[in-house]
């Protein structure tokens, strides 16, 4: 009997654990159960998949930069990567501002719903972390997301997820000076990394082995912890128009992936579906990065030279489905309450989305602390940021999930596109987790 595909089986999964979930909200105790005895296994399986995030991004980076002949190609692969992302990032905020300025999601909502989600979240413990967390960046100098990337103790930045720039800053620093040290001496170094890289790639297969449970779980929780049903109701039009620019950036992606390295969009997102669903589940693309990146190198083909800078980059600095939804919720809440925003104001959002997702931690939420610079940015009023948030703060969650997918389907594209541009796009190499499984049993 065939075995079913690693996709199909997370996306049976996920929908066992959408019904599951809303079985047992009919239930008095069906949401103690799930936050008890099924919410740990989805918190595990997250755990697990960040706890290798930092060395992979370690062995990958210092063994692709290693393997370079000529170092020149990295500095291409690195002014490409950012410019394609750049790109990228500011179509997204462009393709939100222009269906919401359509469509006008705000227009429609009551007064009624306004004062009924200021009650319920304006004081939530939610909203006033991602004001306070905002209010930190604010204050921070212009060139403070250059200071932030250089680490002052490397070991430290290695034990949080959140500084995985410094991470990257001081591996992409160690590989150069291996190179510049000549083959001789740096060989025992790489076969290290070498080793250590494959070894932590079939982490990443042991640990995908629990994927669909694990997605059961983390999505049983995303609906028994859901919010009111009446207020997503009331939100429907604007999450409509979030959705909406999300399934056209995949379209663009997808032309993307025709034009310029000719191959298959349907094949190329039938390879990237694991990590799509898992992005969904998850909503942290830091999460995801593990199985991102044993994807497009072992399923579509892409150089551990160019995947392990573009992948783990992209991670932190390209995020093209939160960026759209910068824009969207910047001009929603702005209808919603009134506030008139001028073309001015618009082109402002598109500079200041661009540059607030430059370093803002690839975890849930971080949206949210985006959003509020980006409506202060605009003059929005102080005394009425608390409100803003509050109405989108009921849809927020089941937002996040799709525009993560976004995001790592975005990465994904990009390091296609730029493993093409350098003739580093070859054919897929698949490994199973058992494949050396007789050399030992």
């Amino acid at each position: 009997m065939r075995k079913l595909e690693l996709h199909w089986q997370i996306l049976i999964g996920m929908v066992i654990g959408l019904l599951f979930g809303y079985g047992m909200t009919q239930v008095e105790w069906g949401k103690e159960f799930v936050l008890d005895w099924i919410k740990p296994i989805g918190t595990i399986f997250v755990k697990l998949l960040k706890l290798i995030a930092i060395p992979l991004i370690l062995a990958s980076l210092i063994k692709g930069i290693s393997d370079l002949q000529d170092i020149s190609k990295f500095r291409t692969i690195g002014l490409r990567t950012m410019g394609i992302y750049m790109g990228t990032t500011v179509v997204a905020i462009v393709l939100g501002l222009v269906l919401v300025n359509v469509i006008q999601p705000g227009s429609g909502i009551s007064e009624e719903t306004i004062a009924r989600l200021t009650e319920t979240y304006a004081n939530d413990s939610g909203v006033t972390s991602k004001l306070e967390e905002a209010s930190r960046q604010k204050i921070a100098g212009p060139l403070q997301f250059l200071e932030d990337m250089v680490p002052e103790n490397a070991l430290a930045a290695m034990t949080n997820n959140k500084l995985m720039l410094q991470v990257i800053f001081f591996t992409i620093f160690l590989g150069i000076s291996m190179l510049l040290v000549g083959e001789k001496k740096s060989k025992p170094l790489k076969d290290f990394f070498d080793s250590l890289n494959d070894a932590v790639l079939k982490m990443v297969d042991l640990i995908m082995l629990t994927a669909p449970v694990a997605v059961f779980a983390l999505l049983a929780n995303v609906v028994v912890s859901s919010s009111d049903p009446d207020l997503l109701v009331a939100l429907l039009k604007y999450a409509g128009v979030v959705v909406l620019g999300l399934t056209l950036m995949i379209v663009f992606y997808c032309i993307l992936v025709v034009v310029f390295t000719k191959k298959n969009p349907f094949w190329f997102l039938k390879q990237m579906s694991p990590a799509q669903l898992l992005a969904f589940s998850t909503s942290s693309s830091a999460a995801t990065l593990p199985v991102t990146m044993e994807r497009v190198e072992e399923h579509i083909g892409v150089d551990k030279e160019v995947s392990s800078f573009v992948l783990p980059v992209g991670a932190t600095i390209n995020m093209d489905g939160t960026s759209l939804y910068q824009g969207v919720a910047a001009v929603f809440i702005s209808q919603a309450l009134g506030f008139d925003l001028s073309l001015g104001d618009q082109l402002t959002i598109v500079l200041t989305a661009l540059l607030a997702s430059i370093g803002t931690a690839a975890v849930p939420g971080a949206g949210m602390v985006m959003l509020v610079i980006v409506l202060e940015a605009v003059g929005f009023p102080a005394d009425k940021l608390a409100i803003g948030l509050a109405l989108i703060f009921a849809v927020d969650r089941p937002l996040d999930m799709f525009r993560t997918v976004i995001n790592v389907t975005g990465d994904a594209t990009v390091s296609m596109v730029v493993a093409k541009s350098v003739g580093k796009l070859g054919k897929p190499k698949i490994k199973d987790w058992d494949d050396h499984l007789d050399e030992v049993s």
